[in-house]
């Protein structure tokens, strides 16, 4: 499966900008994220919520550098958030080395089939819970969590971790 093409709409830190909030707006185009790179990009269903930001994230930060020695360029962290969202929750979980992309519509998560109605929890739509390597935007493997489905009553957080990741990029 190709990476789709899709705009995702980020804020960068811009010194010129003046007041408290010295961000700019700033398109990114998935081809320019992915394009000649091996990427490891994991979704996750929302900032700031239990298993997101007690173990899925942690895990992906904490063996960032696990991950580029087995010749990944870059990690990549997707939600259905907003720029806003994303950027607090990257602070308040102290993010250094993953890059987190606000996917606040959806757009990407739905061409890559792993959008679900949460409505049963109160989210909405929101992403499944998977990872992925992707090399020059070719999804070359896929973990998604078992029991895709919408409304799922459970949390499934069984092979979208960082060693199921690690373990595959190893062998």
């Amino acid at each position: 499966m190709q990476i789709p093409n899709i705009t995702l709409h980020t804020r960068v830190r811009d010194d010129s900008v003046d007041g408290p909030n010295p961000f700019r707006w700033q398109d990114v185009d998935t081809d320019e994220l992915f394009k000649g790179k091996k990427v490891v990009l994991f979704g996750l269903p929302g900032a700031f919520t239990p298993t997101c930001s007690s173990t899925h994230l942690p895990g992906y930060e904490s063996k960032y550098d696990e991950l580029k020695a087995q010749g990944v360029d870059e990690v990549y962290c997707l939600s259905v958030n907003d720029a806003f969202v994303m950027y607090q929750w990257g602070q308040h979980m102290g993010v250094e080395k993953v890059k987190l992309l606000p996917d606040g519509s959806g757009k990407l998560t739905r061409a890559m089939g792993m959008l679900v109605n949460k409505d049963n929890l109160g989210f909405g739509e929101r992403s499944w819970r998977f990872s992925a390597v992707i090399e020059n935007g070719e999804v070359t493997k896929l973990f998604s969590e078992p029991g895709y489905s919408d409304d799922c009553p459970t949390d499934p957080f069984e092979v979208s971790d960082v060693d199921t990741m690690l373990d595959y990029l190893k062998d």
